[in-house]
């Protein structure tokens, strides 16, 4: 008789607890960055809720995700608007920035097309150069 027995119902079983503690460890995870998120609430409530996070954990995070469950999405939502709307932002502010050898390029065709007299020419060349 071996002295311990691992079979396929103790691995699937196993494997199953792993799967749900990611799972808690997410969820913790979400509330943690929704409650710090926040701006509205204020730091003594955060405090508060943190607290009842450590040492209460499953109901806390229940009544969290009941209480709070709404505005989680609309912060959420709040958070990813913002990063769109900075990155589109950088995005256009990079995208405006051409490389000096096409400013040049469009002098150029400006002072050829006649738009550009000589001296503004060379003034707009010298500070794309400078």
């Amino acid at each position: 008789m071996p002295l311990a027995a691992y079979e396929l119902g103790d691995g699937l079983l196993t494997v199953l607890s792993i799967f749900f503690l990611i799972i808690w460890i997410w969820i913790l995870i979400f509330i943690l960055t929704d409650l710090f998120r926040d701006h509205e609430l204020s730091g003594w409530a955060k405090a508060i809720w943190l607290l009842f996070l450590v040492f209460l954990t499953p109901i806390t995070a229940l009544v969290y995700l009941i209480a709070r469950g709404g505005g989680m999405r609309d912060r959420a939502i709040a958070a990813q608007a913002e990063a769109q709307k900075q990155m589109d932002s950088y995005v256009r502010q990079t995208a405006g920035a051409g490389s000096t050898a096409d400013e040049i390029a469009k002098l150029a065709e400006l002072h050829k097309a006649g738009s550009l007299s000589d001296a503004d020419y060379e003034a707009a060349k010298a500070k794309v150069l400078s």
